[in-house]
C-alpha cells in the first residue's frame, strides 16, 4: 500500500470536504488551526513538502499574522485558495506573489487542486534529487563547523536573512562566499523566489547595461525579441554580485539607480521598471579602501555595505579542517570505494596555512583520490612533502602538552609586552601571582632581566 504523502492545511475552519473527496485519499492531511494557538504549538514537522492556506477563511487579523506563519512552517511550495473577488486586493496579490508557486480560486475543484499539488511535489523530490548529486563542491560545506569563527558567522548571516538590507560579504579566495550567500537567502522570506548569480570579473564594459537590465526589441542589431537582465529575473528573489570589486566605475554607476530607487531601465526603453530585488555583493578585497584609492564609488559602496560579514580563512578555523576533509572525501565519488586520512596526513592539513582555503583544500583530496592506493590517504598523495623520520616528532608537537605549553607561551609574550616588561602588571592581568608568573617565566626559559624593568612615565 502506498504511503500517504503529507499535505498542510493552513486555515481558521477545518476543511470538512478533504476527507469525503476520493482525490485527497492519498494524502495525510495536517490541518494548522489560526484560531487561539500560539505559533509553536502549531508548526508541524511532518516532512510535509506542499501546503495550502486558505485566504477565503481568515480574518483581517489572522491575514496580517499569515506570513510569520508561512515563515515558521517549514513547507517548500504553497498554494493559496481565496475567493475571486480577493485577487483584486494588492495586498493579496502581493502575498501569492512572494510566498506561493500557484493560487486557486473559490469554489473549490478537487481534481484541480490535487493535481496542481501532485505536480509541486513531484518537483519538490526533482529538487532533492538534484541537490543529493552535487559534484561535491565545497561551497557545499563551508560554512560547517564548530569554530568559535564559523560559528559566529552563522549568527549574522541568519540575522541578516531576517532582513530586506543589501549584504556584502568579504573574505579570500575559496573560502565559500557564494555559500554564505546561498545561507542568507535559503533562509530568508525570498527562499521560493530564484537566486541569480553575476560573475563581475566576466562582465563585459559594453554590455553591463543588457546584461544587468535587459533590453526591448528592436534596441540594437539583431534584438528580435525583448530580454530580461538579471535583476529582472531576480525579481522577488535575490540577484548575487560575485566579485563586485571587480567592477569598473561605470559599471558601478549602473547599479546606482536601482540601489536608490529600486528602478531599472532596459536598453532600447523610454520608461523605467521596478523590481522587488534583493542585492547581495562578494568581494575579495575591502571596498573602503578602494573607495579612498577611488577604485570604487563612494555612493555605492555606502549603499551596498549597510551590513557586511567576513568569512574567516581556513587557517583560523583549523579545528574544522579534519570534518571538512572527511565531508569532501565523503561526497567525492571514488573508483576504490571509501578512503579515511592517516594521522600524518590529517597533522599536515593541520599545519599547512591554506593560502587556497576550501577551494585548495577540495583539490588536494581531489588529487589524493586519483594519485593515492589503498584505503588510507597519506600526505603526499596531497602533495605534501613529508619525511618519514618527523612524523614520530610531529605527533608529539600535536600532543596536549605541546598545545598548553604554546599557550603558556603567548600568554606571557602577550601580558609582558601590555605591561611594558612589568613582571608585577603581567602577572595581574594573567590574574595570577607574581612568584607564579617568574615560575611559568622559568619552565618555558624566558630571561628574567629584560623583564623587570618598571614602565616608562610618558
Amino acid at each position: 500500500m502506498q504511503k500517504k504523502r503529507p499535505l498542510v492545511w493552513l486555515s481558521a475552519v477545518y476543511p470538512v470536504f478533504t476527507t469525503s473527496e476520493p482525490v485527497f485519499r492519498d494524502w495525510q492531511l495536517i490541518h494548522v488551526s489560526l484560531s487561539g494557538r500560539s505559533l509553536t504549538e502549531m508548526t508541524p514537522d511532518s516532512g510535509a513538502r506542499v501546503g495550502v492556506f486558505d485566504l477565503g477563511s481568515l480574518t483581517g487579523d489572522q491575514l496580517a499574522r499569515l506570513p510569520e506563519w508561512l515563515n515558521a512552517i517549514p513547507v517548500q511550495h504553497w498554494v493559496a485558495t481565496l475567493e475571486s473577488h480577493q485577487i483584486q486586493n494588492p495586498d493579496i496579490c502581493a502575498l501569492i506573489n512572494r510566498y506561493c508557486k500557484d493560487y486557486h480560486t473559490l469554489p473549490l475543484q478537487p481534481d484541480r487542486l490535487n493535481a496542481i499539488l501532485g505536480h509541486l511535489w513531484g518537483m519538490s523530490e526533482l529538487q532533492e534529487k538534484a541537490s543529493r548529486t552535487k559534484s561535491g563542491s565545497y561551497q557545499e560545506f563551508a560554512l560547517e563547523g564548530e569554530s568559535p569563527a564559523i560559528q559566529q558567522v552563522r549568527v549574522l548571516l541568519q540575522k541578516f536573512a531576517r532582513t530586506e538590507e543589501p549584504v556584502l560579504i568579504y573574505g579570500e579566495n575559496g573560502t565559500g562566499k557564494e555559500a554564505a550567500a546561498s545561507f542568507i537567502h535559503d533562509h530568508s522570506l525570498r527562499r521560493n523566489k530564484p537566486l541569480v548569480a553575476v560573475n563581475c570579473a566576466a562582465l563585459p564594459r559594453s554590455l553591463t547595461q543588457n546584461e544587468l537590465f535587459g533590453h526591448e526589441k528592436g534596441a540594437f542589431t539583431h534584438a528580435m525579441s525583448a530580454q530580461k537582465g538579471r535583476f529582472e529575473a531576480a525579481n522577488g528573489g535575490t540577484l548575487l554580485l560575485i566579485g563586485v570589486d571587480e567592477l569598473y566605475p561605470e559599471q558601478q554607476s549602473a547599479i546606482l539607480r536601482f540601489l536608490q530607487e529600486g528602478l531599472i531601465e532596459r536598453l532600447g526603453s523610454s520608461h523605467s521598471i521596478s523590481v522587488d530585488t534583493r542585492l547581495i555583493a562578494s568581494s575579495t578585497r575591502p571596498l573602503e579602501q578602494l573607495v579612498k584609492t577611488g577604485a570604487f564609488r563612494s555612493d555605492v559602496f555606502y549603499r551596498l555595505g549597510s551590513l557586511h560579514v567576513l568569512l574567516p580563512p581556513l587557517r583560523e578555523r583549523k579545528e574544522d579542517i579534519p570534518m571538512l576533509a572527511n565531508r569532501i572525501l565523503s561526497a567525492t565519488p571514488s573508483a576504490e570505494g571509501p578512503r579515511h586520512l592517516s594521522d600524518a596526513a590529517i597533522i599536515c592539513l593541520a599545519e599547512h596555512p591554506w593560502p587556497g582555503n576550501l577551494r585548495e583544500l577540495q583539490n588536494r583530496l581531489r588529487q589524493a583520490l586519483l594519485l593515492g592506493d589503498g584505503p588510507r590517504i597519506e600526505a603526499e598523495d596531497m602533495g605534501f612533502a613529508v619525511p618519514p623520520s618527523e612524523n614520530q616528532h610531529r605527533s608529539q608537537e600535536l600532543s596536549l602538552d605541546a598545545f598548553r605549553s604554546r599557550a603558556d607561551r603567548q600568554a606571557i609574550s602577550i601580558s609582558l609586552a601590555l605591561a611594558h616588561n612589568n613582571v608585577s602588571a603581567a602577572a595581574r592581568l594573567l590574574n595570577i601571582s607574581r612568584v607564579s608568573l617568574y615560575r611559568l617565566m622559568d619552565k618555558h626559559q624566558f630571561p628574567h632581566g629584560a623583564h623587570t624593568r618598571p614602565p616608562k612615565n610618558n
